[in-house]
Parts: C-alpha cells; sequence; structure tokens
C-alpha cells in the first residue's frame, strides 16, 4: 500500500472512525461466510488489517498534542 492519505480529525470524529472501525471487524468476525467466498488467510489477513487501522488512529489519538 504505497499510497498515504493524511487527514485532520477532530477528537470526536477520530473517536466515530474507531467505533466504527470495531464494528466492521466484529461484524466480519461473526460473519458465516461460504467455504468458496474467502479462504481463512484472506478473512485473517482482512481482520488484520482493520485492527492495525484502529491501532493507528489510537496510537495518534494519544500523541501530544494530537488532540486538536
Amino acid at each position: 500500500m504505497s499510497d498515504m492519505l493524511q487527514l485532520e480529525l477532530t477528537d470526536r470524529q477520530r473517536e466515530l472512525l474507531l467505533r466504527g472501525l470495531r464494528f466492521v471487524r466484529s461484524s466480519r468476525m461473526l460473519e458465516i461466510r461460504d467455504s468458496s467466498d474467502i479462504t481463512d488467510d484472506q478473512r485473517k489477513g482482512e481482520l488484520g488489517e482493520l485492527r492495525q487501522l484502529a491501532e493507528m488512529l489510537a496510537k495518534e489519538a494519544s500523541k501530544p498534542g494530537a488532540h486538536g
């Protein structure tokens, strides 16, 4: 993933985005899929990407001076 996107978010926007990512991740974890739709490795990769995004946002929120 070489394309980078930088966003300036308020604390409220960041929290809403984190909540949404958590919801999506939980939904994907609980989703029942036809075995032909996606492999276990693909599903684990997808869940890992969602977790990484949430962690990145949470880490940015905890940096000094990150609160606008």
